[in-house]
C-alpha cells in the first residue's frame, strides 16, 4: 500500500503566490497606466525628451540671433584741452561726436540666417529620432516589467512544485521505497527553485525601477494596470518602412544640410567688412562746427579664415559619411526587423501551441492522478512542464512586441497607439 496520499495538489502555496504579487502591487499607489497613456505622460516627465526639446529651443534661439545686424558705435572725442600755452583750458578744444556702423558684405547675414534655419530643422529631426527611440525603449521596458511580474509568479509556482516534490521524496525515503539520494536531490531542487524566486524578485524590482527611471515618474511604478503582452497577437501592417523615410536617415540628412550651409558662412566670413562713420566736430577757438566722415576696411593679409573653412569642409565630409551610414543602417534594420518579426511570430505561435499542449497534458495527468492511475510525481512533472511552457510564451510575446516596436521606430510611428 502506498504511503503517498492521493489528495489533490495543495493550492495554498499558489494562492499565497498570487496574494504576494497582488499585495506587492497594492503596497504602492502608482501602477503604470496603459502604454499609450504612459507615453503621453512621459512627454513632459522623461529627461531624454526634455533634453531634445531644449536642443530645439537652443537652435531656435541661435537662429533668432543670426538675424541680428552689428550694433552701431557711438563715440565722443575731445582734443586740445588742458594743455600748456594757448591750449590751457578748453578755449581751443575740439570735440568730435560720431557714429560708426559696420556693414557686412558678401551676404554674411543671409548665410547665417540660412544656417540657423538648417540647425533648427536638424534639431527637430533629431528630436523626432529621439522620440522614436524613446518610444521603442519605453515599450521594451514596459513589456519587460510586465513579463518580470509574470516570471516571478511562475517562479513561485515552480517553488511550490519543488516543495511538494520534496515532501513526496521524504515520504518515499521514510517508507523505504527510495534511497536517501532521492531526498537530497529533491532538497537541492527546492533550494534551486527558491533561489530562482529570489532572482525573479530582483529582476522584477530592476525592471520596474528601469521603467520608473525611463519615464521620469515622481513616484515608483510598481505594477502594470493593463497588459501590453496581450497585444502581442495583434497584426502589424504588412508594409515595410521606407529606409529613406526613417527618422535616423532624415536626421542625418538634416545635419548634412546644416553642415553644407556652414561652409558658405565660413567662406563669406573671409570677406572684409566695411565700417563707415559720420559725425560732427566742434572747434571752440573758432566757434565753428564741421562734419566728419570716414570709411575703414580690414586688410586681409594674415587672417583669411582658411582654418575654419577647412574645418567646415571636414565637418561636411563627416556628415556625408554619417548620412551614408544612416542609410545603410536603415536598410539593414528594415531587412533584419522584418526577419525578426517573422521569426518572433512563428516562435509565439509555437509557444502558444506548446502551452496549450502542456495545459492539456496537465489536465489529463490531473484526471489520472485524481482517478488513482498516476502518481503525484507525474502530476508535478506535468505542472513543471506547464510552467516552462508559459515562461516560453512570455518570452516569445516580449520578443514579438520588441520586433513590432522596432519596425515602428524605423517607420517613424508610435508603437501600440498614438500618444498625441
Amino acid at each position: 500500500m502506498s504511503v503517498i496520499s492521493r489528495r489533490p495538489f495543495p493550492t495554498a502555496l499558489l494562492l499565497g503566490v498570487s496574494a504576494y504579487v497582488l499585495c506587492a502591487g497594492a503596497a504602492f499607489a502608482d501602477p503604470a497606466p496603459p502604454f499609450p497613456e504612459l507615453l503621453r505622460q512621459a512627454q513632459t516627465t522623461a529627461p531624454r525628451l526634455s533634453e531634445a526639446r531644449a536642443e530645439i529651443a537652443r537652435a531656435e534661439g541661435l537662429a533668432r540671433q543670426a538675424r541680428a545686424i552689428p550694433n552701431p558705435t557711438i563715440g565722443v572725442e575731445v582734443e586740445n584741452f588742458s594743455g600748456s600755452g594757448p591750449f590751457r583750458g578748453t578755449s581751443l578744444a575740439e570735440t568730435t561726436a560720431s557714429i560708426e556702423q559696420t556693414l557686412e558684405l558678401g551676404g554674411k547675414r543671409s548665410a547665417r540666417v540660412a544656417v540657423g534655419r538648417a540647425e533648427v530643422q536638424a534639431a527637430r529631426a533629431r528630436a523626432v529620432r529621439i522620440q522614436g527611440e524613446y518610444a521603442f525603449d519605453l515599450a521594451a521596458s514596459y513589456a519587460e516589467a510586465e513579463a518580470s511580474d509574470r516570471r516571478l509568479q511562475l517562479a513561485m509556482e515552480s517553488a511550490g512544485f519543488a516543495q511538494e516534490d520534496s515532501r513526496i521524496a521524504s515520504a518515499l525515503v521514510e517508507a523505504g521505497r527510495e534511497a536517501d539520494l532521492r531526498r537530497v536531490q529533491a532538497l537541492a531542487a527546492l533550494q534551486a527553485a527558491r533561489a530562482a524566486v529570489e532572482e525573479a524578485r530582483a529582476a522584477r524590482a530592476t525592471a520596474f525601477s528601469n521603467l520608473t527611471a525611463l519615464v521620469g515618474a515622481p513616484a515608483p511604478i510598481t505594477s502594470i494596470s493593463i497588459s501590453l503582452l496581450a497585444r502581442a497577437d495583434q497584426a502589424f501592417p504588412a508594409t515595410l518602412p521606407d529606409p529613406l523615410a526613417s527618422p535616423g536617415y532624415l536626421a542625418a540628412q538634416a545635419e548634412r544640410e546644416a553642415a553644407a550651409r556652414r561652409i558658405r558662412v565660413e567662406r563669406i566670413r573671409a570677406v572684409p567688412d566695411v565700417t563707415v562713420s559720420v559725425g560732427a566736430r566742434r572747434f571752440e577757438g573758432d566757434d565753428a562746427t564741421a562734419m566728419v566722415a570716414g570709411v575703414s576696411i580690414p586688410f586681409p593679409v594674415f587672417d583669411r579664415n582658411r582654418g575654419n573653412i577647412s574645418a567646415a569642409q571636414a565637418e561636411l565630409s563627416a556628415a556625408e559619411s554619417r548620412l551614408s551610414a544612416a542609410l545603410l543602417e536603415a536598410e539593414a534594420a528594415v531587412r533584419s526587423g522584418s526577419a525578426r518579426l517573422s521569426a518572433a511570430e512563428t516562435r509565439l505561435r509555437a509557444s502558444q501551441e506548446g502551452e496549450r499542449t502542456a495545459e492539456e497534458a496537465y489536465r489529463l495527468t490531473r484526471l489520472g492522478y485524481e482517478g488513482g492511475k498516476l502518481d503525484l510525481v507525474e502530476l508535478l512533472n506535468a505542472q513543471r512542464a506547464l510552467a516552462e511552457a508559459r515562461a516560453q510564451t512570455i518570452n516569445a510575446a516580449v520578443e514579438r512586441l520588441s520586433a513590432q516596436a522596432g519596425l515602428a521606430r524605423l517607420a517613424g510611428a508610435t508603437p501600440f497607439g498614438d500618444p498625441r
